[in-house]
């Protein structure tokens, strides 16, 4: 992102590519325009929380005509830096690691795993989703010629330490980490940790307890923009 969005809430720029997603979608319609009770229904976000978003980024619409949806695009295009090619490398290539090469965030032009490493030789060498499986021997070296700033971590849980250490050595500087482990890293690496397990066990949890619907979705949102500012 560009400096404009490092003061910002991070809950806010986490929402940031929800919207960008949705204003696609628009302009691909043909619509021209949109207000903030229209952005709320699509993304699920109240309309209020959507306008306290915008604001931090300045006059992006006008009360009683809502948002340029062109304009908009442009904005958040140019703020998620998406223009820009970020090349992601996956290190495990297991159920979950295999999943993410065959789909490649093909819907969104700005990122791309370009290599995937494991320890398995009969993995290594071949290619999935057009993606080259490397040995894991030559992570270091591999990360640092091709400059890759960001990996997807879907080792099993043992092993997600020793992965970071050696991760630490390189250019990266995000972990998108699919394993249970809490991570010990350096300030230097930011990590986003998503343990599919915990979040399913939240959402029965809910489910349970938060029976109205509407309730529940309040309770979740407010939830996660908690974890979101931790």
């Amino acid at each position: 992102m560009t400096n404009e969005t490092t003061k910002i809430p991070q809950a806010t720029a986490k929402r940031l590519p929800l919207y960008y997603r949705f204003l696609k979608n628009l302009h691909s319609s043909g619509k021209q325009r949109v207000s903030s009770a229209e952005l709320s229904e699509a993304v699920k976000v109240d309309s209020a929380t959507i306008r306290r978003d915008f604001s931090y980024f300045g006059a992006l619409g006008k009360k009683g005509y809502g948002y340029n949806v062109n304009y908009l695009l442009t904005f958040f295009r140019k703020t998620l830096d998406q223009d820009e090619l970020t090349k992601v490398a996956l290190v495990g290539v297991g159920n979950l690691g295999t999943a993410f090469l065959n789909y490649n965030f093909l819907k969104n032009n700005n990122t791309k795993i370009t290599c995937a490493f494991d320890v398995d030789p009969n993995k290594v060498g071949t290619s999935i989703g057009d993606v080259p499986v490397i040995a894991m021997d030559d992570l270091e070296q591999h990360l640092i010629e091709e400059d890759i700033t960001v990996i997807i971590l879907t080792v099993p849980a043992q092993f997600a330490q020793v992965i970071t250490d050696r991760v630490a050595k390189t250019n990266v500087k995000g972990i998108l980490n699919f394993t249970p482990a809490r991570l010990s890293i350096p300030p230097s690496i930011r990590v986003h940790h998503i343990d599919l397990a915990v979040e399913l066990q939240s959402l029965v949890y809910f489910l349970k307890h938060y029976p109205n619907v509407g309730e529940l979705e309040e309770t979740i949102a407010e939830t996660v923009e908690e974890a979101a500012e931790e």
